[in-house]
């Protein structure tokens, strides 16, 4: 797809582009481009691979939705949603990294020992986890409930391993937590679902501004919005944002710290999983690797 096919989708949307456009190939099921309309405004467009698109659309169209009535910060606001493009005005600030995917060199765009980053974060998290189950409900999302959590790394565990294949000893750490029964949570919340750094934006105080990438957010088990950020910034930081979690109204349990641990130790299964639906060769050797598949 070239800048000029770009050009005059949108124009067809009532759009006008300027010819500066770049493209991020990343994303499995859309094409992600960078433009300028005529006026100067910046605009992301997602351009969708495949045909049977149309109902994730529609569910992430709900998600944000809702959380626009929920948040302080900014969210996707699509101002065009088509069966060829879906389009909304660039958010103000930039993700707190972001990593070339080619060569995936990570580019800080704040300091990563910003103080303001930790508080400010636990306060969109306790917001986001806080939302009403009924206006969940009655926007028809995924719903899980505590005794469906193992049940989804089970099944997930049995299909990478008959798909895939995994190492003994990871095989062993998932089956160790899935029986551990003082680490899982006796209740659920919505959740975003894939939260790390590159899908927060934060302003030149290192105050967190946006939000974006909602296509999963679901009610599920909080430890999975911790997760991300123990990737990315360690277990210091994790406490003291699970602590800062609990000030703003957050609901904590005493082992949500080592629940996230493992939460974290299960990203090479949720990669093998998504390898496996989507069958692209390469996601499939990196999701060997990191199952220790040889």
């Amino acid at each position: 797809m070239t800048p000029q096919d770009i050009q005059h989708i949108s124009k067809k949307h009532g759009l006008a582009l300027t010819e500066e456009i770049s493209f991020n190939d990343m994303g499995i099921d859309f094409k992600v481009a960078f433009a300028t309309d005529t006026n100067g405004q910046r605009w992301v467009l997602r351009m969708p691979r495949r045909d049977d698109l149309g109902e994730q659309v529609q569910t992430e169209q709900r998600i944000l939705d809702l959380v626009s009535k929920h948040l302080v910060v900014q969210v996707p606001e699509w101002k065009i949603v088509a069966s060829d493009m879906i389009a909304y005005p660039l958010l103000r600030d930039l993700p707190v990294l972001s990593f070339d995917g080619i060569t995936y060199e990570v580019t800080w765009n704040m300091d990563q020992h910003n103080p303001n980053y930790v508080p400010s974060l636990a306060k969109v998290l306790a917001d986001l986890h806080n939302i009403p189950r009924q206006k969940i409900q009655e926007s028809d999302l995924k719903v899980l409930n505590p005794e469906d959590l193992r049940t989804e790394i089970e099944g997930r565990l049995k299909l990478v391993k008959s798909e895939l294949g995994i190492n003994n000893d990871l095989e062993n750490r998932y089956k160790t937590w899935l029986d551990n029964d003082r680490l899982w949570p006796d209740y659920t919340r919505f959740i975003h679902g894939d939260l790390y750094a590159g899908h927060v934006m934060a302003d030149s105080a290192g105050t967190v501004s946006g939000v974006i990438d909602w296509s999963t957010a679901h009610v599920g088990d909080i430890s999975l919005d911790f997760s991300g950020h123990l990737s990315i910034f360690g277990e210091e930081s994790l406490k003291a944002l699970i602590i800062e979690y609990e000030k703003n109204g957050g609901q904590v349990w005493d082992t949500l710290f080592e629940q996230t641990l493992e939460r974290a130790a299960a990203a090479p299964l949720a990669y093998g999983l998504f390898a496996v639906e989507t069958q692209i060769e390469t996601h499939i050797i990196g999701a060997k690797a990191q199952l220790g598949v040889e």
